[in-house]
């Protein structure tokens, strides 16, 4: 909620998925480059397409609804969601624990505040600093918070990110955490994807639209401007610019600062959705930073600014280099002076089973998590003259290990461990001692005394071990029969790794029902290699590795293809509709939300070429090919029989957009086949704005696997 300013944004999340074609590529079928009849539902918010949208919505809420599970499935997903028994995560900032809380009475949610002594209490006494429920009323807006970017050290301004309805977007406020009120006359940017760093307490630097041609064709900004407090806004001074051919998404200014006083100011232009100039702001101006493309800033402590590898490197004049996936450390000093010829120090490197996760810093210290063979991990690192000195941490198997929050004030940093089965818990950490205790556990919020979980293996179509986690009753009997939804992610560099949902342990796995989550490649479980096999044409191989998955669940008798479900969302969600145009008859259900599914149109939707680092691109004929012959929209065919799918979106989503579910659903209508069809107004990339949404959203998604696969 209160990402420091020194802290680097992360690359969003897209929102697609896909896998190369790993035998001979496949011939596009006739109907890919047919005319599109369905262009009319990619105006958004258009009265044909709204009218399109409200007749699909209520013939699904008519089925769905009649169903008398419905109303407690819904009851027991929005009483979950709404319970005051869940961890208040905490956010440190300048010693002072912050945490976002909603609940019935706060729709859109509070940012509240108390010392980390109390917080640690049974029951903290919370101070609310900013009541968005109360600034919806005052400003007729349904905001969303799009957390505080606040100065960092020795300040408590902040710009507030509020977002109409949870779009990306947002608008931009300058707040004071300390008087819990929007600065009279301070920093305001109107409603843009916009990217903020403060040099200083006066000084803004700004990523968004300037007017006509500063955005790139995915609609994101590649000008950065100066802003000083007192300034028009149109007379803020450009100090960068990229092109706008950029992909990703858009440059991206960060402030690092460390405890010790040391600064960089740093301005990451995309170059394609995966490579980035990393650039220093100095008093003579931009300059450009020596190191590989494949490379992201993630902290800057005691002068050393830290960075990720994703490719293999070897610096200029360097003796070794270093493999992808090794973390490195430079003195910032003598990065100043010369740029272009750094010395890196490493701090982090990889093994053939490990893989680091997150990083970040305390006063002194810096805090890493890594998978090991997707097993949690989480070490503390110490820069001496002889170098870094490593010690791990405590942490348990088969849960994952986040860094929540670090305070800069002094080394204490707050660990969450979280579980399928194993409620989640936050850990207070002492950097500067090594102790680690737990400080917060989540009330059970379902009866998982039944079940067991267990790390399995399957290999898929290239002899590849693709490792999965299934959450199963303990007695359960390998008859094929059992009831089972499998899901997975598959791109992006993106970990899929357990954890505790109440909601799907009490809709699903309470009624007996399995739960497996697959580890397939285009993820990050084993490192930046893991992703690439999957890139462009090479997806064949992430969509190869599920259907490996689903096919070992059924050679081992856990279930079969009338008792499977599969379930995914956004680039997960295109993974669903290669799955169903690709196996029909592998999946008895099939969920795609909030999914990519035109894949030789993507680029031109919401902000899809952003994207064709992971996809390709329709405008180069071999990808195009490959594109054609994997999109599912374009792969339906009117004499197949497939699964009847649920298909969730919102009309909010400004990232993937609702188009690519609007206009697989109503070809699938063109074919007389079945489908379910569910699009909210409010909630962006995402299950719903508000609590009650996302219960209902949940409801429909458990209800539907219940009604296919055991009913």
């Amino acid at each position: 909620m209160l990402p420091r300013s020194h802290r680097p944004l992360p690359i969003a999340l897209a929102c697609c998925f896909f896998s190369t074609l790993a035998s001979a590529q496949v011939a596009a079928p006739s109907v890919a480059e047919q005319p599109d009849k369905y262009v009319w539902l990619e105006d958004v918010n258009g009265a044909k397409s709204m009218d399109w949208v409200k007749a699909e919505n209520e013939r699904t809420a008519k089925i769905l609804e009649a169903d008398p599970r419905f109303a407690p499935f819904s009851a027991d997903a929005v009483k979950v969601l709404e319970s005051p028994e869940r961890l208040a995560y905490p956010d440190f900032h300048e010693g002072v624990v912050y945490n976002m809380w909603q609940d019935a009475e706060h729709v859109h949610g509070i940012l509240r505040r108390t010392s980390l002594t109390d917080y640690l209490k049974p029951q903290p006494q919370w101070q609310t600093v900013l009541d968005y429920d109360a600034l919806s009323k005052a400003d007729n807006e349904k905001w969303v918070a799009r957390g505080m970017n606040c100065i960092y050290p020795g300040d408590n301004l902040c710009m507030a990110g509020l977002s109409a309805g949870g779009e990306d977007a947002d608008t931009q406020r300058e707040f004071d955490l300390r008087t819990g009120k929007f600065v009279e006359g301070g920093f305001v940017l109107p409603k843009a994807k916009q990217r903020i760093a403060w040099v200083d307490k006066d000084t803004l630097l700004i990523a968004r639209e300037w007017g006509p041609g500063t955005l790139t064709q995915s609609g994101y900004a590649f000008v950065v401007k100066r802003w000083k407090r007192g300034q028009p806004l149109d007379q803020a001074r450009e100090i960068y610019r990229g092109a706008a051919s950029d992909g990703g998404y858009g440059v991206t200014p960060l402030a690092l600062e460390d405890a010790q006083g040391h600064k960089a100011v740093l301005i990451q232009r995309p170059l394609t959705t995966f490579e980035f100039e990393l650039s220093l702001v100095t008093p003579k101006g931009v300059k450009l930073l020596g190191l590989p493309k494949k490379s992201s800033p993630v902290g800057l402590l005691d002068g050393q600014l830290i960075v990720t590898l994703d490719e293999d490197w070897k610096p200029a004049g360097a003796a070794i280099g270093f493999a992808q996936g090794t973390v490195v450390a430079f003195d910032l000093a003598a990065t100043l002076k010369d740029p272009q010829h750094l010395k890196p120090q490493p701090v982090f490197t990889p093994t053939a089973e490990e893989f680091v996760q997150q990083v970040d810093v305390t006063r002194n210290h810096l805090l890493l998590t890594t998978l090991e063979h997707v097993q949690g991990r989480a070490y503390e690192y110490t820069y001496t003259k002889a170098g870094w000195m490593r010690r791990k941490l405590p942490v348990p198997d088969n849960q994952t290990v986040g860094i929540v929050s670090t305070n800069t004030s002094d080394d204490k940093f707050f660990l969450s461990l979280t579980g399928f089965l194993t409620p989640s818990s936050l850990e207070l950490g002492d950097a500067a001692s090594g102790d680690l205790q737990v400080v917060k556990t989540l009330p059970a919020q379902f009866d998982a005394s039944k079940d067991v979980v267990e790390q399995l293996e399957a290999t898929s179509k290239d002899g590849t071990k693709v490792p999965y986690f299934i959450v199963r009753p303990k007695d359960m009997k390998y008859d094929g029969a059992n009831p089972t939804i499998l899901n997975a992610y598959g791109g992006f560099q993106v970990s899929s790794t357990p954890g505790y949902n109440a909601v799907r342990g009490k809709l699903w796995l309470e009624h007996g029902g399995v739960y497996v989550l697959a580890n397939i490649r285009g993820g990050g479980e084993f490192g930046p290699a893991w992703h690439e096999a999957g890139l462009k044409t090479h997806r064949q191989r992430i969509y190869d590795d599920f259907a490996a998955v689903g096919q070992d669940l059924v050679t081992r008798k856990i279930t079969s293809p009338r008792h499977l479900g599969i379930v995914g969302g956004s680039n997960g969600g295109l993974l669903m509709g290669v799955e169903m145009t690709q196996h029909p008859e592998m999946w008895n259900a099939i969920a795609i939300q909030v999914p990519l599914l035109d894949m030789l149109g993507f680029e031109h939707i919401a902000a899809g070429a952003s994207w064709v680092g992971e996809y390709g691109s329709a405008s180069v004929p071999e990808e195009h090919q490959f594109l054609a012959s994997i999109s599912p929209y374009n792969q339906l065919k009117p004499d197949v029989h497939y699964p009847e799918p649920l298909i969730f979106t919102t009309t909010k989503d400004d990232r993937v957009g609702p188009v690519h579910a609007r206009k697989f659903a109503a070809r699938m209508e063109e074919f007389h086949e079945p489908f379910l069809y569910d699009e909210i107004v409010e909630g962006g990339h995402g299950a719903g704005a508000n609590l009650k949404e996302q219960g209902r959203t949940f409801a429909e998604l458990y209800l539907y696997f219940t009604r296919k696969l055991v009913d």
